[in-house]
């Protein structure tokens, strides 16, 4: 027997990655035990303070805020600057915050404009480091395990965010929301340390430039020279926004008047949680060829949930379409992470993931904001149809881009840990960038 014969293939062997990975993905893991947790101890904070739902509506909109004000310019500071000094200062910054605020709930009456300030600064903290663990993230994997790899880490974050909204919601049953938060400050303490000691020896020196402008006017110019990638930032604007608007405030409505309260909606969500997991093993294992076509496909379930919602279905039907639905989101997540490993240029991904991040949380205000009045106007009901309608018409759209059926995952990549190759170091066959990628 040969010793190609008796190597199993890369979706059967074990997952080798280096130092850099396991320290970001045990450093992910701590982040989303408490964050999870601490979002839910917020909005509870809130409310023991004496506010009411428009209260923590205000809150929860001040740490959204922050990051469509200040991802773009994360993105090109964290190309600018080596990227685990910008993810080791945003988690200070979160550290910090959420020690404050959980001094304030513990040992008084904290006063609105205080936790709106608070959670702002966490949401600054998230903007600056969010294209910057993305960068970092994808120029710490390399080889043919690349997609088992992004794999592995979502399923672990989404393994922890399941975890820890169970602990944090027990936690705070059984005492004062403010210790969870403090929880997630020592969280945000461990996290941080642990993004110390990455290792970006790999990474060549960045050229200064022509300042941040420039940075951010280059970072445009790479989104917007490959069509299979603005034309899916477009479409996730849209995607992001009203499954946004649908779960976030039309769910709970639903769930009150029609599926016996927030147990049966928890559920469903739980069963969205779990169907993340199942995705992440699936992509494990299953390696697509047409990348972002496979991807793109398993993007219509996402207009499930809101049709379910619009009927609405009985809870353990619902149930089904959120672990569906669970399982396809995972299948378009890893698959659009290996399609950037692939084809972005190693000095530009997180000014990349910075218009990606820019793009999917942009319009989730507006979105919120007009889920009630749209909901006044037409009923919930049609509401819910619009949301689902609107993901299948962009979805069909994006479908019309020739490089996004045409993507394909390259059979030979790099063997090591280092910059990204660029898409125009290739062979130039397919410079039209049709098969095989982008020119």
């Amino acid at each position: 027997m040969t010793s190609a014969a008796a190597s199993p293939p890369p979706s059967l062997r074990p997952l080798r990655t280096g130092r850099n990975y396991g320290l970001l993905t045990a450093a992910a893991i701590i982040t989303s035990l408490g964050t999870h947790g601490a979002l839910i101890a917020a909005a509870f904070a809130v409310l023991e303070a004496g506010g009411d739902g428009g209260d923590v509506g205000l809150v929860a909109a001040a740490r959204t805020a922050p990051l469509v004000l200040f991802l773009l310019i994360g993105g090109a500071i964290a190309d600018r600057l080596p990227r685990h000094r910008v993810m080791v200062a945003a988690n200070a910054l979160n550290c910090g915050s959420q020690a404050v605020f959980a001094w304030l709930v513990l040992t008084g009456d904290p006063q609105l404009w205080q936790m709106m300030l608070l959670t702002a600064l966490c949401g600054t903290g998230q903007a600056f480091f969010n294209p910057a663990a993305e960068g970092m993230l994808m120029s710490s994997v390399s080889g043919d395990q690349a997609a088992r790899a992004f794999a592995f880490f979502r399923m672990s974050m989404h393994g922890a965010a399941i975890g820890g909204a169970a602990l944090g919601g027990a936690m705070i049953a059984a005492m004062d929301p403010g210790w969870v938060l403090a929880v997630d400050a020592a969280a945000f303490a461990v996290a941080g340390t642990l993004r110390a000691f990455l290792d970006v020896s790999h990474i060549p020196e960045r050229e200064p430039g022509g300042g941040l402008l420039a940075d951010l006017r280059d970072g445009w110019k790479e989104v917007a020279g490959r069509p299979w990638l603005w034309a899916i930032v477009l479409q996730f604007s849209v995607v992001v926004a009203v499954v946004g608007a649908a779960e976030a405030v039309y769910g709970p409505l639903v769930a009150r008047d029609d599926l016996g309260g927030a147990r049966p909606w928890g559920f469903a969500l739980a069963a969205f949680g779990v169907g993340t997991l199942g995705g992440a093993l699936l992509m494990m294992r299953w390696k697509p060829r047409r990348l972002l076509l496979a991807g793109t496909l398993c993007v219509f379930p996402m207009a499930l949930p809101s049709a379910g919602l619009a009927i609405p279905l009985p809870v353990t039907a619902l149930c089904g379409v959120m672990f569906v639905t669970g399982v396809a989101i995972e299948v378009f997540g890893v698959s659009w992470m290996t399609a950037l490993h692939q084809e972005i240029p190693e000095d530009k991904l997180s000014r990349v993931s910075a218009y990606d991040w820019f793009g999917s949380v942009a319009m989730v205000p507006l979105a919120t904001a007009a889920a009630g009045p749209v909901e006044t106007l037409v009923g919930r009901s049609q509401a819910l149809w619009g949301c689902a309608v609107l993901v299948v018409v962009v979805t069909v759209g994006v479908l019309f881009v020739p490089d996004v059926r045409n993507l394909t995952r390259r059979s030979t990549v790099k063997e090591t840990a280092g910059p990204a190759v660029p898409a125009q170091a290739r062979a130039s066959a397919d410079a039209e960038g049709s098969v095989g990628g982008l020119g």
